[in-house]
């Protein structure tokens, strides 16, 4: 049986969201968080009972979280598959080549546009910081990410984006409210990580990029990887969201 639990996806990002929307977000965090443990077998009339939602949405979300491998269909429903270390490698994997074609593009383009735009970005974040709204936090740092892929106007490296963006974007604000519960100073070190990463645009720094992307890239996948291997980390995370 599905347990009812708060929202662990952040709900005020669902304000002007689908039904269906609002249903795939929020299996897609408790799936990921584990709260939802592997292999249960979930139905649209159980999980219509649970989200006091017709059963259209939720066929809706379940086919996401197809498509995402996060469930596989059954005859009585679907049975959750999760996610494992080796598929937060493979996810990685396609970041690191996205965003190093994009960084390889911005050394041949006019990036004052862009570097404004980054600016705001990275003060938006130290005022979230400074709030300590971390999910805003973690939105901001995937926007900031989005926002450089989509300056290049490249819709098939968009693509490949909006695929794995949904379940990153579940690592993220894992890994973020971790950071939060033990290590708030930790911060700091992010935004200059970011800061690093826009003065390597602005300067057209061939290593100074390198350095800034892999510095914040190795960072955030490590991170990850940790939260994953170890249950105890999992459940800070995973509880840090549910008491908000």
């Amino acid at each position: 049986m599905l347990i009812h639990m708060k929202a662990l996806y952040p709900e005020k990002r669902l304000v002007n969201a689908s039904m269906g929307a609002r249903v795939v977000a929020e299996l897609r965090m408790r799936i990921i968080t584990k709260a939802i443990k592997d292999e249960t077998v979930l139905t649209e009339n159980q999980l219509a009972k649970e989200f006091q939602v017709s059963r259209s949405p939720i066929r809706e979300a379940l086919r996401t979280l197809t498509t995402e491998n996060l469930v596989r269909p059954e005859r009585m429903g679907v049975v959750v598959v999760g996610i494992s270390e080796k598929d937060i490698e493979e996810i990685y994997d396609i970041r690191l080549m996205v965003e190093s074609f994009v960084f390889e593009r911005l050394l041949h383009k006019d990036n004052g546009k862009l570097v404004g735009e980054l600016e705001k970005l990275i003060e938006m974040m130290k005022i979230a910081v400074k709030y300590k709204d971390i999910d805003e936090f973690s939105f901001l740092d995937l926007e900031f990410h989005e926002t450089i892929i989509r300056s290049i106007d490249h819709r098939y490296i968009s693509m490949l984006w909006s695929n794995i963006k949904p379940v990153m974007e579940c690592l993220i604000l894992l890994s973020m409210r971790y950071r939060l519960e033990e290590n708030d100073k930790d911060f700091e070190r992010v935004i200059a990580n970011h800061e690093l990463i826009m003065q390597s645009i602005a300067n057209k720094d061939t290593d100074l990029i390198n350095q800034a992307f892999y510095k914040n890239f190795n960072d955030v996948q490590n991170k990850v990887e940790q939260l994953w291997s170890n249950e105890e980390m999992m459940k800070i995370a995973r509880e840090s969201i549910e008491f908000k």
